[in-house]
């Protein structure tokens, strides 16, 4: 099978490619990335020679139109995707998630392709502390940032193109994803690049904010399988029941890495930060089988704090920049 990955130098899709060549050995990879700050050739260097990789924007339709044409499948993973940003300029997260989804979509439909559509639960909005409910795919749309409602403009704009032209669709919401090749900006390997350079890990507010983690193989490995197992037309949730506030996460890492338990600094919250995500993936796993390989969060992390001391040649050019991008937002 011929599949065209769209970000696939950014961080799921680094992993997304690397993982397939190993488990898909069988399956044509091209990938096309616009190479923002968040995307890399170096992250593709272990199979540079296995894949063919197109530098450019999905937001380019001619482009799009090329490459999907000679494609059997699209998994689409660009995205512009971090919320702090997408506070600070909102341009790119509208360019990319919504113009580039729609070109996408219009070149799936016009040659016939097979379309994947990663998503986020950021579109769901979020849910409050004491709450036991979990988001499911009947779960209302209700973004809180520009990123989710990017996001969220996506999912529709693919429903819509399911139901209004027949598009060969599915769609995936997964929760928060960590692991390998994750920019600094993001929590997990924020805290634990710093924590390797001697900075205490930092939490908005009181870091009473849940997420519901699963480690990117276990995600990419849920793609593979609604590609491979899932019904046309269909969304599927994709969690690995690894609820935990930021608070927890921070103990873990400190646990892990052999620091003080109260080595932390509290910081001024970012605004509209959603309280709590919690994923219901039963639909997925009924279905397909499907079930993560990474059940222990301590475990998920171990391996992705040895990936970040083996690779500090990796992150530490970009660790700089994004704390001074962090210091003048005040967090």
């Amino acid at each position: 099978m011929k599949v065209l990955v769209t970000g696939g130098a950014g961080f799921i899709g680094t992993n997304f490619v690397q993982r397939t060549r190993q488990t898909r050995p069988d399956w044509e990879l091209t990938v096309v990335d616009a190479l923002t700050y968040a995307g890399s050739l170096e992250n593709l260097a272990p199979v540079a020679d296995q894949i063919e990789f197109v530098h450019g924007n999905i937001a380019d339709g001619d482009l799009v139109d090329r490459l999907v044409a000679n494609a059997d499948a699209v998994v689409h993973f660009a995205a512009e995707s971090h919320n702090d940003n997408s506070l600070d300029d909102p341009w790119p997260f509208m360019e990319s998630n919504i113009i580039g989804t729609f070109r996408l979509l219009e070149a799936a439909r016009k040659h016939n392709v097979r379309i994947h559509h990663i998503s986020t639960d950021e579109v769901y909005g979020d849910l409050e502390l004491d709450d036991p409910s979990r988001f499911t795919e009947q779960t209302p749309l209700n973004p809180s940032s520009p990123y989710s409602a990017s996001k969220a403009s996506a999912d529709l704009l693919v429903r819509a193109w399911i139901r209004s032209f027949g598009l060969q669709a599915t769609l995936s919401n997964c929760s928060n994803n960590y692991g390998p090749y994750q920019h600094v900006e993001k929590f997990i390997p924020r805290q634990i690049t710093g924590i390797l350079q001697g900075i205490k890990p930092k939490l908005y507010g009181k870091g009473a904010n849940v997420r519901d983690w699963i480690h990117v193989d276990d995600h990419n490995d849920a793609v593979v399988t609604i590609l491979e197992k899932g019904r046309v037309g269909e969304t599927y949730l994709i969690g690995a029941d690894g609820e935990q506030d930021n608070r927890q996460i921070v103990a873990l890492l400190l646990e892990l890495m052999g620091k003080p338990a109260d080595w932390f600094d509290l910081v001024s919250d970012r605004p509209g930060h959603d309280m709590r995500y919690a994923i219901d993936s039963s639909k997925l796993r009924a279905e397909t089988g499907w079930s993560p390989q990474y059940q222990d969060i301590r475990a998920g992390l171990t391996q992705t704090i040895q990936w970040y001391r083996d690779h500090e040649s990796w992150w530490a050019p970009a660790k700089e920049r994004t704390e001074q991008t962090y210091l003048r937002l005040g967090r």
